[in-house]
């Protein structure tokens, strides 16, 4: 049988998906990879789900990169097609049609930096270290990194990051907007929880658009951008969601959202 290596656990809510190999630090080899995806598509089927929070096993590591001993048999000819497998999974997360917070517990290395910038949102705990440690095997980042790293914080700090195998701690990454909140050792799944439940209470189809503008939007010219704001405001705006929170305005109570 299959080793399990990502573990997900679903309440009130909130799916918890924890890659869970802390004897390896969490590191993403093919079966990881292959279980995440998997995982992903349950959930993308299941209406009870309606916030992600991904996180590692153990008290060390959210996911310290990539196994290392499956880089050796790979070449110029065979390697291109095994990132593309990983940015595959990795785009599915980013793009999955609810919010997906990365509550980081430890080392986010190589692959673990690259998963977490992945989520909408990143907690880390204070003892979390991140960094793109890849020039160290004389490769480049191949999960993203080299993409979305300098697109979160700018080519600059990015470069120095990644060509120097800059680490950086939890109150830096704040600094730099590469994660939002800090939070105690032990803390960032319940801080990721209270986040996602506050979300919660938002309309759904406003949040899901409000994602979609903004992923999307990043790629396009700020006209593009502007444009898909429109579509995606006209969504909200033929949604019951929108009724709904507007009675609640004027009536002064909690709107009851149904997401749709």
């Amino acid at each position: 049988m299959e080793k399990e290596f990502v573990r997900c656990q679903v309440e009130e809510g909130i799916a918890v998906v924890t890659i869970d190999n802390p004897a390896a630090l969490n590191a993403l080899n093919t079966s990881t990879l292959t279980q995440l995806d998997r995982v992903f598509d349950q959930l993308a089927g299941n209406p009870e789900v309606k916030g992600v929070i991904l996180t590692g096993g153990g008290e060390k590591s959210f996911v310290a990169g990539a196994d290392i001993g499956e880089f050796i048999q790979l070449n110029e000819n065979t390697a291109a097609a095994f990132m593309a497998r990983g940015q595959r999974i990795f785009d599915k997360i980013e793009s999955f049609d609810r919010p997906v917070i990365a509550a980081v517990n430890g080392f986010a290395l190589g692959g673990g930096n690259e998963l977490a910038m992945c989520c909408d949102i990143r907690i880390a705990a204070e003892n979390a270290v991140f960094g793109q440690p890849e020039v160290n095997l004389g490769i480049i980042p191949g999960y993203g990194g080299t993409q979305r790293l300098p697109r979160l914080i700018g080519p600059g700090k990015a470069k120095e990051i990644i060509f120097a195998d800059e680490r950086i701690n939890a109150q830096e990454a704040l600094r730099i907007g590469l994660v939002q909140r800090v939070v105690p050792k032990g803390q960032a799944v319940e801080e990721a929880k209270k986040l996602l439940k506050k979300i919660f209470s938002k309309g759904p189809v406003a949040v899901r658009m409000a994602k979609k503008a903004i992923n999307e939007g990043l790629g396009m010219s700020l006209r593009g951008g502007l444009d898909l704001e429109c579509q995606c405001e006209a969504v909200c705006f033929g949604s019951e969601d929108k009724n709904e929170g507007a009675r609640a305005f004027l009536e002064k109570r909690p709107a009851q959202f149904k997401g749709k």
